[in-house]
């Protein structure tokens, strides 16, 4: 039975069900620096201990796994503590916010090789993304040369009145776009070998965020497709993962109520639409995945 211990009572509640909906696992540890959230939280999830501090989570010998839910400039210095105490480590996105604290954080993984990291990233776990993996590893599609990725999240609030505009740094593109950059990485394969990226803060102009509220990257692959990944927080509908793939057989878009595949530009060959749901991922699922490969490969290996 993994124990594990819950830091940041945001997003981070909903932590608790999607963990201790899989039967090996048990959370028993709850922490938040917001002492009434933290209060809140334990009323509503009785028997669990909580701690206001959150290196004392972190270094707590009796827990097997740590989920961290705060805010995003703290995520690599927590993961990097929790793995050098010998503890698996779940984590929301990004992971991290620069390259060097990537290649710092790999490190300490390399060093720890029976501890297992992971992040919420639940677009691999939709049906409809799922089906269209298959298909592309199928080669149905024919080679795909070119990709669209859009987060259009449409929620400006979360940049002016929340977290996010408070922290000295907060990349739209890490903190959403990154859901379509790996959905384009997982669904292709392929490895990057170039990105080029423009942002402006158009929408939030006037207001106390200082950094790029829109982002759009341009991305190569080692394949030589090349995809278009934005992040946009600022769009005038409700939030929605675009996503196209251009193969040199056939073109698949994404849709709210459905996908369509086009395999003609003949007129008379009418589209398929792909009815597969794309909105049926739960966190449970992802999280259900992870445990199961953290119980493969092996104990802790506690520091």
């Amino acid at each position: 039975m993994l124990r594990i211990g819950i830091l940041g009572l945001g997003t981070g509640e909903r932590h608790i069900e999607a963990f201790e909906a899989h039967l090996g696992c048990r959370v028993t540890v709850l922490s938040d620096v917001d002492e009434e959230k933290l209060r809140q939280v334990g009323e509503r999830h009785p028997g669990k201990r909580l701690e206001d501090k959150p290196d004392k989570l972190l270094a707590d010998p009796d827990l097997d796994l740590i989920s961290i839910a705060t805010p995003d400039n703290l995520h690599f210095q927590q993961a990097t503590a929790a793995l050098k105490h010998g503890r698996h480590v779940f984590v929301e996105k990004p992971l991290c916010l620069t390259a060097e604290e990537s290649h710092a954080l790999r490190q300490t993984l390399t060093e720890n090789p029976l501890l297992h990291l992971s992040s919420n990233l639940p677009l691999r776990v939709s049906s409809r993304f799922a089906k269209l993996k298959r298909s592309l590893d199928a080669g149905e599609f024919g080679e795909v040369y070119y990709l669209e990725g859009d987060y259009l999240y449409g929620r400006l609030e979360k940049l002016t009145d929340g977290w996010r505009g408070r922290i000295p740094y907060y990349s739209v593109m890490l903190g959403g776009g990154l859901h379509l950059v790996d959905l384009v990485l997982w669904l292709t394969g392929d490895r990057v070998e170039e990105v080029t990226t423009y942002g402006n803060r158009i929408s939030t102009r006037g207001t106390a965020f200082v950094h790029p509220d829109f982002a759009v990257s341009l991305l190569r692959f080692a394949s030589g497709a090349i995809a278009k990944i934005s992040a946009n927080f600022g769009c005038r509908r409700p939030h929605f993962h675009g996503l196209e793939v251009h193969g040199t057989r056939k073109l698949f878009v994404n849709h709210p109520e459905h996908g369509t595949v086009y395999r003609s530009t003949a007129k008379k060959d009418e589209p398929a639409l792909e009815e597969t749901p794309y909105r049926d991922y739960r966190k449970p699922d992802l999280f259900t995945s992870f445990i199961d490969q953290v119980q493969d490969r092996g104990h802790r290996q506690h520091g």
